[in-house]
C-alpha cells in the first residue's frame, strides 16, 4: 500500500515562500504519478499540479502556473511543491495524492492515496 506522508506547511506572510515535501513509501516497483492538492474550508478539493516519474509536471490553473513548481527528487521518492509570491487565496489544506491510473486527470476521484494534509496559512 502507497502511502505519503507530507510536511513544509506553516504560516507565511504575503509574499512569502513555502516548500511542502511528500514522501512516498510502501510501493515495490513503480512510483505512482503524485500531485498535490488543496481544500479551503467552504471550498471543493482542488487540484494545484501533477508529475510523472519522468519529470513531466502539469498545473491546474494560471492562478498557480508561475508562481508554485512541481519537482521531485534524484530518487524521485519525494515530490516537493515550491509556493512563491504566495496571497491569501492561496491558504488552504494541502494534500499529496497517487494514483496509478496516470496524470491525465487533476481531480481528487482520480487519486486513490491520499497524505494526511499540511496546513498552509497565508497572513498579511
Amino acid at each position: 500500500q502507497v502511502q505519503l506522508m507530507e510536511s513544509g506547511g506553516g504560516s507565511v506572510q504575503a509574499g512569502g515562500s513555502l516548500r511542502l515535501s511528500c514522501a512516498a513509501s510502501g510501493y515495490t516497483y513503480s512510483r505512482p504519478c503524485m500531485a498535490w492538492f488543496r481544500q479551503a474550508p467552504g471550498k471543493e478539493r482542488e487540484g494545484v499540479a501533477s508529475i510523472d516519474t519522468g519529470g513531466r509536471a502539469t498545473y491546474s490553473a494560471d492562478s498557480v502556473k508561475g508562481r508554485f513548481t512541481i519537482s521531485q527528487d534524484n530518487a524521485k521518492k519525494t515530490v516537493f511543491l515550491q509556493m512563491n509570491s504566495l496571497s491569501y487565496d492561496d491558504s488552504a489544506m494541502y494534500y499529496c495524492a497517487a494514483t496509478y491510473r496516470g496524470c491525465s486527470l487533476l481531480q481528487p476521484g482520480w487519486y486513490d492515496y491520499w497524505g494526511q494534509g499540511t496546513q498552509v496559512t497565508v497572513s498579511s
